[in-house]
């Protein structure tokens, strides 16, 4: 599977498990949060890898070696990672979502106009 087809399923997912946070947080059923909460970071974290050429990370995740990314993405992630259950949590991680699939469309197409025509 190539990048971009994987860059595509990682957002499909997000876009259920976004659909699930924003119906748990309108009807106040507090009971999955969290859990749908880490799941959305997983998802973001595998789309910041991706989106930097990057399959894996071994230990700590080294936001300044990423060439593309979300502005002050270290502590933003830092505040969603400490308080997962708060509504300003959930909007933070969507922010960043969608800041990263600009980057990522934006990289794509800068790095598809470059190459060399056959």
């Amino acid at each position: 599977m190539d990048k971009d087809q994987e860059v595509i399923n990682i957002l499909k997912e997000w876009k259920l498990v976004k659909e699930r946070l924003d119906e748990s947080f309108r009807s106040r059923s507090l009971k999955n949060i969290k859990e749908w909460m880490e799941k959305g970071i997983e998802l973001f974290i595998q789309f910041i890898l991706k989106s930097n050429d990057r399959s894996f990370f071994q230990g700590t995740l080294l936001f300044d070696q990423l060439e593309t990314k979300p502005v002050n993405l270290e502590e933003r992630l830092a505040f969603i990672k400490a308080r997962p259950n708060l509504y300003h949590s959930y909007r933070q991680l969507s922010e960043l979502m969608d800041e990263q699939e600009k980057h990522f469309v934006k990289k794509t197409i800068k790095n598809k106009s470059s190459k060399p025509k056959a």
